[in-house]
């Protein structure tokens, strides 16, 4: 087994230094690419916002706020579901940064947040489900 096992070892170790004599940029300008990489942060805020809308139930809230404002009650009544199972799905988009709340009243009122990764998201979102947005009608 011991044998076997420096063998690999032995293998791998050639492999990675053939490699590393072996050009890997493949014709690509990888310092630019590097040079114009997003950063970790950047990364993180990106992958924060993509997570919230794997979820089909969020997609839909985020969708109708994109278009409209509303409170927990009417966004309830649009999709058919309890105000607390809204409220939870809110508090997600909000922590991350995909929408904003307002008072009105005893209401909170919320609607798509004014950044323009919001704006992107809107316009990606009517493209893919194929909705003009000022008209609300499929193209």
């Amino acid at each position: 087994m011991l044998r076997a096992h420096t063998f690999i070892t032995t293998a791998l170790c050639r492999a990675i230094e053939g490699s590393m004599l072996h050009d890997h940029t493949h014709g690509n300008d990888n310092e630019r690419i590097k040079a114009n990489m997003p950063t970790a942060e950047q990364c993180e805020n990106v992958s924060a916002a993509f997570s919230q809308l794997g979820d089909p139930t969020r997609l839909k809230i985020l969708w109708i706020l994109c278009h409209s404002e509303q409170c927990v009650q009417g966004l309830g009544g649009l999709i058919g579901m309890s105000s607390p199972a809204v409220a939870h799905h809110l508090k997600q988009l909000k922590t991350a940064g995909l929408i904003v709340s307002r008072r009105e009243g005893r209401e909170m009122l919320y609607k798509l947040g004014d950044t323009e990764e919001c704006r992107q998201i809107h316009a990606a979102m009517d493209n893919l489900f194929h909705v003009n947005c000022f008209t609300f009608t499929h193209k």
